[in-house]
């Protein structure tokens, strides 16, 4: 049940839309094609099993890692929260 002047099923409409957004983020930075040798980041050679498990993988593991550990650091704004949960 909505309150206020939101039409009902608006909250799941909402979370519906975050799940979907964030799984287009997602599917987007998915390598493709060829996968690299060699890191594109420190030179390192990539073993073939992960270039065969990652198919367009163009990043060591540990430089992978560091990578996605900037990526998410950036992305913590609830820019959908309440304001309440903003104000906090």
């Amino acid at each position: 049940m909505a309150g206020g002047w939101a039409k009902d099923g608006a909250v799941q409409e909402q979370i519906d839309a975050s799940v979907d957004e964030a799984v287009a983020r997602a599917k987007s930075k998915i390598p493709t094609g060829k996968s690299a040798h060699y890191c594109e980041s420190c030179d390192a050679p990539i073993p073939e099993a992960r270039r065969i498990a990652v198919p367009g993988v163009q990043m060591c593991i540990n430089c992978q890692s560091e990578e996605e550990k900037n990526t998410v650091a950036q992305s913590t704004i609830n820019r959908r929260g309440s304001k309440d949960s903003q104000l906090r």
